[in-house]
């Protein structure tokens, strides 16, 4: 693992973990951690679950801040603890019943994905993306301003990034290498197409307006990130407040392990 002492990758800012016990296992290259770990214990594929939930997983295409599929994404899946599988279904019940389905952007992520980010966030000539995932941020500033880091509760498979849609969901037309790139905090109808509601900025957007309650994010927006929210938290997600999609199971089952095994249906069962 590279830069362990930095905060956490990619949905990356430094979110309150839980504080870890003496005996248990810390994140790093050590054997004696997870890291090794063929399977994922416990885990489910999200769409078995629950299979009206949408998904657009952006690491395991070249839609996302580093412009390229991610290490360790085999497939576009959702990979998650069942309990936090479990929980999500009770969300999506609620979400329909107001008219909204969730989506989902990004669930268990592998450690040497993060480590990815990590030695891409060291590449200053890389920034194919920048201007849409971090047009007012100099790549250079990442680390210090803990856009970039590691480790990531991602890795332990209770946290994902997801938002709402609409029901029935609008069409989503395919993201193209090369095209013109649009800054994720300008007004929706200038963003990438995402098919979500308005939530004020796009996915993964390295920006203090995506914080989840940031003041200039106002009428509809607002009141969609308020209704994530609360129906996350009704079912025992807590949000990380500098990331509106970002979302931990407050009772996750590995609050201290961090996983390797790849983003596919091999790992799971």
């Amino acid at each position: 693992m590279l830069a362990l002492a930095v905060p956490l990758a990619g949905c990356s800012r430094p979110e309150p973990r839980p504080a870890p016990t003496p005996a248990a296992p810390t994140p790093s290259a050590s054997p004696a951690t997870s890291r090794s770990a063929a399977r994922l214990p416990g885990f489910v594929v999200l769409g078995d679950v629950d299979p009206r939930i949408g998904s657009d997983i952006r690491y395991a295409t070249p839609h996302n801040f580093v412009g390229r599929p991610i290490t360790g994404y085999a497939e576009p899946l959702c990979l998650l603890t069942r309990e936090a599988a479990e929980a999500l279904r009770r969300v999506q019940d609620a979400a329909l019943a107001g008219g909204h389905s969730l989506k989902v952007y990004d669930c268990y992520r592998p450690v040497p994905a993060v480590d990815d980010f990590v030695a891409w966030a060291k590449r200053p000539g890389e920034q194919q993306t920048k201007a849409e995932f971090y047009p007012r941020v100099a790549k250079s500033r990442l680390f210090d301003e803990g856009y970039i880091g590691a480790p990531t509760a991602h890795s332990r498979g209770s946290t994902l990034d997801l938002t709402l849609v609409d029901v029935p969901a609008a069409s989503q037309p395919p993201y193209v290498p090369g095209q013109p790139l649009v800054a994720c905090t300008a007004p929706r109808a200038q963003r990438f197409p995402d098919n979500s509601v308005d939530m004020g900025t796009g996915f993964d957007c390295f920006d203090s307006r995506a914080h989840t309650a940031d003041p200039r994010i106002t009428g509809t927006a607002r009141e969609n990130r308020m209704l994530l929210k609360r129906l996350m938290t009704d079912a025992g997600f807590v949000n990380y407040d500098r990331e509106w999609w970002h979302y931990r199971l407050q009772a996750e089952p590995h609050p201290n392990r961090y996983f390797d095994a790849p983003v596919a249906r091999s790992s799971v069962g």
